[in-house]
């Protein structure tokens, strides 16, 4: 075999099935990873393919043509380092490393000023769909310098997702602005799930709706404006029997929700921006409240006794009305990931382009949903849109559901069920459309506390009150 074009370090499920992707689309390939079962497996599943597998990164190198143009599939953090380390003295001038993992924005700044003292090029990509994606057309979203990206642009789109026969694919903007994306990404996929476990709890517990009606439901929420790849998955899992119990398997699984690190990191930078983004950090405060079952069981056992007494006029809502709050916060949801977006292009210099962004996310990525092509629509007509709920369309719709929203949350409180991704959602829309809040009495105690001053309502210039006791 003539020397491959596209070049792979790690051989585990991401990185396998991506290599599969691109040889199976005629582009040749070469992927080296430490385990030698994992280069096997490769070669036995891309049985012929136009690929080949390297038995030492000497050997990888070899087989590659120049400029190399090498993809890392590897554990995000330290991991990356190490395989840099390794690779870089033996790299030439020219060639390119590009991390496909999820890694820190920080770190791919870090990484391409390291690297570029070198001479070696060095993209962060973000790719999202899971193993099915990598396999079969993920969402990609590539960051770095423009030429490094045109290099490989053809073969990113081959393996890309397609909707409407256009690649989920497109250049985000200089430096580690792919990795931004997709961490942003993340934060909304976390908002999402727990939006949707939020639904499932009430209609577990209030609407007493049994597994295989709330499968139903979802699965009929998904072929309307809800479509989605979460309420569709939801569907499914809600749908499976655990074959040990012949209970319902989600039933069985342990309440305790894991996470990888992108969702807080995206609070963070959503903090580091002044960017609020109550539902998404929300979620995460959800999944950490989750990790602490001890404590749960002890405070519930505690505390369910006096509930047990409480006589409370308890708030229902019917499952359309849901159906329409869950559709409004996943609105406010994406409207708070692309306001970082929007604000940490401007602040980093990324340049990205918001109408692009939706455009790709429509297929192949974990928040892919009907929604994103109205909101595409919403950037493509205003690039500089400040917020999309100031998009009519999306005004619209909220202005004809928000009472769900309302009903939903007030059904959440009344019934003691936690609702914190619903109730910030809400929180942030009513925020955001409030002319004046109670921020002047914040002032107005920050002044008399540490005389931070203040401004006024009619007049120009800053101000401070020396006597406010009196």
């Amino acid at each position: 075999m003539a020397k491959a074009h596209f070049g792979m370090i790690g051989l585990g499920t991401m990185g396998r099935n991506f290599l599969l992707n691109i040889a199976e689309h005629g582009i040749s390939g070469v992927g080296y990873d430490l385990d030698a079962a994992k280069r096997q497996l490769l070669l036995d599943e891309g049985t012929g393919m136009p690929l080949a597998v390297g038995d030492s990164l000497e050997d990888f190198l070899s087989k590659l043509e120049s400029p190399r143009n090498i993809m890392l599939l590897v554990p995000a953090g330290p991991i990356v380092d190490t395989v840099i380390g390794q690779l870089a003295p033996l790299l030439d001038e020219d060639d390119l490393i590009i991390d496909g993992g999820n890694s820190h924005y920080t770190d791919t700044d870090r990484r391409i000023a390291d690297l570029e003292a070198k001479g070696v090029g060095f993209m962060g990509i973000g790719v999202s769909g899971g193993e099915e994606g990598a396999r079969h057309g993920a969402s990609i979203m590539p960051g770095g310098r423009r030429e490094h990206y045109d290099r490989i642009a053809a073969t990113l789109a081959a393996v890309s997702a397609k909707v409407n026969g256009e690649p989920c694919v497109a250049y985000m903007g200089g430096g580690s602005a792919g990795h931004f994306v997709k961490m942003v990404h993340n934060g909304i996929e976390y908002g999402m799930m727990q939006l949707i476990a939020e639904t499932y709890d009430l209609m577990h517990r209030v609407l007493h709706m049994e597994n295989t009606e709330m499968h139903r439901t979802f699965a009929e929420w998904n072929s309307g404006e809800l479509g989605s790849f979460l309420v569709e998955i939801t569907a499914e899992v809600l749908r499976k029997t655990d074959p040990d119990t012949g209970n319902p398997l989600v039933s069985m699984i342990l309440d305790t929700a894991g996470q990888k690190g992108t969702g807080k990191w995206t609070s963070q930078a959503a903090m580091d921006h002044g960017v609020p983004i109550p539902t998404i950090d929300s979620a995460v405060t959800m999944r950490q409240i989750s990790s602490q079952k001890a404590v749960r069981k002890a405070i519930a056992a505690e505390y369910d006794k006096m509930s047990a007494s409480a006589d409370l006029s308890r708030s229902r809502t019917s499952a359309g009305e849901l159906r329409d709050a869950l559709l409004c916060a996943f609105v406010l949801t994406y409207a708070q990931g692309m306001s970082l977006l929007r604000h940490a292009s401007i602040e980093r210099n990324y340049g990205l382009d918001l109408a692009e962004i939706a455009r790709i996310w429509r297929g192949g990525c974990i928040i892919r949903s009907k929604l994103l092509e109205s909101i595409r629509t919403a950037y493509a007509n205003a690039p500089t849109l400040e917020n999309l709920v100031l998009d009519r369309a999306t005004a619209q719709l909220l202005h004809s559901r928000i009472s769900s929203l309302r009903k939903a949350v007030v059904a959440f409180n009344e019934n003691g069920i936690p609702a914190a991704c619903f109730a910030s959602a809400l929180a942030y829309f009513d925020a955001f459309r409030t002319e004046r809040l109670p921020a002047n009495l914040i002032q107005a105690q920050r002044d008399y506390f540490g005389a931070h001053t203040y401004q006024r309502t009619d007049k120009e210039g800053t101000f401070h009150t020396d006597d406010w006791e009196k």
